[in-house]
């Protein structure tokens, strides 16, 4: 063997297991972790020949660590080491170390939760924080703590980042065993800053370009997805035509076998490789040969919004974890160089790490897992529990598919149908697709879907409908170019699917062979996106959730008044969501087999251009109306909760409040503010406007019988109503310690003003003539606001202090008041003077 870098700590992380039950292992990409580890373990005491169960984030990762495993050994996959991914498995009686990806994982799990006959699970790559895996370890802890003893089942979590201390704490504070790794320099080379809108494409090709000239060895190139992949290739192979030294090796996920293996395996001699690549070549993947990477700085990832119930996939910023680990494939085995495509003031922007995959996704399989398992989220141990609003979000369209029910004693339970959804290895959207489909006889055709929906789009550029591929599915129509290997991969996975199907149809249709079976069956897996034409003939339809989503460019599905949609997605700020695959619904179908999506309401609501009340018994697919017919007769109590409901969306205005009794709602307030500064408790209650609104059913409900028009409501005595809320005997109180109006030393009774927190009394000065103090209310314990006004009624000084006014104020004020009204009285000494109301007292 090599020697490789983790070599160095081989015995302090068997050691650590020795001692403990688990362990984190913190090494370096190209460290040899992946290679290395599950090897040195395999000959453990404690391990006592049971098997080892190595985690890998992607399909390509796992098939790959397999193969470099066994070469290890001398040996071919499906003997000491084997593999199971989706779709392809490796694995034979011999078999001690089986690499497999997360979610085999946790279906595993669910049928043997204590892990029979395995001795260690190694979780490789936990840094990427892949939903699978986070459920996995935390189911994996669960049932190792709930049924497994002896012989205890280890648990190794391995990093590329310096989260250690973090997973640590996870496991109980289990030791952290740690490997510099190896790393040759590494040449930095900065682009100038990227702008809003830039396309990536044309800066990729002139620096790889750039790289082929100035640095030997091959070069690995990280673009966000596969349109990038597409469209790099194709313009780097108009310029590279003729040079037969070079070697262009797209990498993703969906290449076939092959075609992966030439991007991973060490280039011919004489001759070198540029692989373009998605991040998966980040951390999981060993490319031999590489000393340039050239780095978009961009990744595709999948964000789900609860709101709207849809995951898009968002090109964003990697972070600069992502930055470094991509930057060190270039330094694996000499000095390398890395073209990063953005400037270093950007760098320094970019996040430190990137974000669990728990925290932003679709989280209806995890609910399902969960609920198969038999706990609640807060049951488990996690890195990073599930948000509540995703997760609520998941229960909510697992009730929708039948997966889950209402218990009597509370909260949801599992369904035999949610049971049978929770065995399938596919998205429970897709599971109960197939589920229903084979209740119906149509367990072919639903294979065929769930296998599309499942694989990207295989007919690119032949428009929206699903129809189509079903076609190239079957045969009857050819695939897209470089399509072929995306139809083949549909292909087994549909024959994967019919596998899985058991027992006969149990409703079975008369006609399995009609087209409009296909629609039926997408609607089974996405109700949510059941869609309803706007306009006939338009591009724009209405959907269940309530979402708005249009056909970019003229297609044929828009004769459709109504459609599924499969895929859609927009960009951040728009409106509307973008159609990208559908079929057509026959609307008869809801009569049929999606009945069970059609809710009856009886909905008594306003008409807001006749200004009048209108009851109609609506049938609905979500927020879409299939079809409304007018109520003969009014349940009086639906019909005044309608009558609430327009109330408390339109406000109080509705009702007729006049200048009167707004002060009168502001004297009750001031008591009660009063009675809750002095004591903590009042005997006045809450008649602000939010509390009336809240309370709508309790005071005005009862005076609502002869209201049917809008102008109704502004003929309800509403002060008599109001009135009602103030028990006996604070009406009398009410205006013993809030009275409507002072009377001043002039004689004259001034009203307040209760609008502001503090009452306002609003008097000409000369009628205040002969008052030592402010005037208070409520016993003493309210000082009014005094407006001090000229003889015009113009404001002259604001004050809460007459006696401080009269004292350092006054003299001032008179020698202006005296310029300007020369003919009024105005004394030397007010508080002795005769007060008036006039423009000087009677003689």
């Amino acid at each position: 063997m090599n020697p490789l870098p983790i070599d160095a700590v081989l015995p302090a992380l068997r050691e650590a297991l020795a001692q403990r039950h688990e362990a984190v292992l913190e090494a370096p990409p190209g460290a040899g972790k992946t290679t290395r580890v599950p090897l040195a373990l395999l000959g453990e005491p404690w391990l006592a020949g049971q098997s080892i169960l190595m985690l890998e984030p992607r399909r390509l990762a796992a098939r790959a660590a397999a193969e470099r495993l066994a070469d290890e050994l001398g040996e071919k996959v499906g003997e000491t080491v084997g593999y199971r991914i989706r779709l392809e498995s490796k694995v034979g009686p011999r078999t001690r170390i089986e690499v497999v990806t997360e979610g085999i994982l946790a279906r595993r799990l669910q049928d043997d939760p204590a892990l029979e006959g395995v001795g260690l699970v190694i979780f490789d790559e936990f840094h990427e924080r892949s939903l699978d895996a986070d459920l996995a370890l935390a189911l994996t802890l669960n049932g190792r703590a709930l049924l497994r003893d002896e012989p205890p089942l280890k648990v190794l979590l391995m990093s590329a980042t310096l989260e250690g201390e973090r997973l640590s704490s996870l496991l109980d504070a289990a030791p952290v065993v740690r490997s510099e790794g190896r790393m040759f320099p590494v040449d930095i080379y900065w682009g100038r800053p990227f702008q809003a809108g830039e396309y990536i494409e044309p800066r990729v090709l002139q620096t790889v370009l750039l790289a082929l000239a100035d640095q030997p060895g091959s070069i690995l190139v990280f673009l966000p997805g596969q349109a990038e992949i597409r469209r790099v290739a194709e313009q780097l192979g108009e310029q590279l035509q003729g040079r037969s030294d070079v070697l262009l090796c797209p990498l993703h996920g969906e290449l076939d076998l092959a075609a992966q293996r030439a991007a991973i395996e060490p280039a011919p001699a004489g001759t070198r490789k540029v692989v373009l690549a998605t991040n998966i070549a980040e951390t999981s993947l060993t490319i031999d040969g590489v000393r340039v990477v050239v780095d978009a700085g961009l990744e595709r990832v999948p964000c789900f919004d609860p709101a709207s119930g849809m995951t898009r996939l968002d090109t964003q910023r990697i972070s600069r974890a992502s930055a470094i680990q991509r930057a060190g494939r270039a330094g694996r085995l000499e000095p390398g160089a890395c073209y990063r495509l953005w400037s270093e003031a950007q760098h320094q922007q970019l996040a430190a790490h990137g974000s669990a995959e728990i925290l932003q996704a679709d989280l209806a399989g995890l609910a399902l897992q969960l609920a198969r398992w038999g706990v609640e989220p807060g049951e488990l141990a996690w890195l990073d529990p599930p948000p509540a609003a995703a997760h609520g979000q998941a229960r909510d369209l697992l009730r929708r598919l039948g997966a889950l029910a209402p218990r009597e004693s509370g909260g949801l339970t599992l369904t035999t149908h949610g049971q049978a959804m929770a065995e399938l290895p596919a998205h429970p959207r897709i599971a109960h697709l197939l589920l229903r489909g084979q209740a119906l006889g149509l367990g072919s055709l639903a294979c065929d879907l769930a296998a599309l929906l499942g694989e990207r789009d295989i007919l690119r550029g032949g428009g929206a409908d699903l129809h189509s591929r079903i076609a190239v599915l079957a045969g009857e129509a050819g695939a897209a170019r470089g399509a072929k290997g995306g139809v083949q991969r549909a292909r087994q996975l549909a024959r994967q699917f019919r596998s899985y199907l058991r027992g006969a149809a149990s409703e079975a249709v008369a006609d399995p062979d009609h087209p409009r079976w296909l629609g039926c069956l997408l609607a089974f897996a996405y109700p949510d996106r059941i869609a309803q034409q706007r306009r006939p003939g338009g591009a724009e339809y209405r959907l269940a959730n309530g979402r708005a989503a249009l056909f970019a460019e003229p297609d044929a599905l828009m004769k459709e008044p109504w459609l599924v949609i499969a895929d859609l997605g927009s960009r951040q700020g728009q409106r509307e969501e973008r159609i990208y695959l559908a079929t057509d619904l026959d609307p008869t179908l809801f009569e049929g087999p999606l009945a069970e999506q059609v809710s009856a309401q009886e909905l008594l609501d306003w008409d807001e251009r006749e200004g009048v009340l209108r009851a109609e018994r609506q049938r609905r697919i979500g927020e879409l109306v299939l079809d409304r017919e007018p109520l003969a007769s009014l349940d009086e109590a639906a019909r005044t909760r309608a009558l609430v409901g327009l109330v408390r969306r339109k406000g109080l205005e509705l009702l007729n409040w006049t200048p009167d009794l707004r002060q009168w709602q502001a004297r009750v307030a001031l008591l009660r503010r009063l009675d809750l500064a002095r004591q903590g408790s009042s005997d006045w209650p809450d008649l602000s406007d939010a509390a009336l609104l809240d309370s709508l059913e309790d005071w005005l409900a009862p005076w609502l019988g002869k209201v049917s028009r809008l102008s109704h409501f502004s003929a309800l005595e509403l002060p008599g109503i109001l009135a009602g809320l103030l028990p006996w005997p604070l009406p009398q109180r009410l205006d013993e310690l809030a009275p409507r109006a002072i009377t001043v030393p002039s004689g004259s009774a001034i009203r307040l003003d209760y609008s502001e927190d503090t009452p306002v009394l609003a008097v000409r000065l000369q009628e205040l003539f002969g008052l030592a103090d402010t005037p208070r209310i409520a016993e003493g314990r309210q000082v009014v606001k005094l407006h001090l006004l000229s003889p015009a009624r113009r404001p002259v000084q604001v004050t809460q202090d007459l006696a401080s006014f009269w004292a350092n104020t006054y003299i001032e004020v008179k020698k202006d008041l005296k310029g300007r009204y020369p003919k009024h009285y105005w004394p030397d000494d007010p508080l002795i003077a005769e007060p008036t109301a006039r423009a000087k007292p009677r003689k």
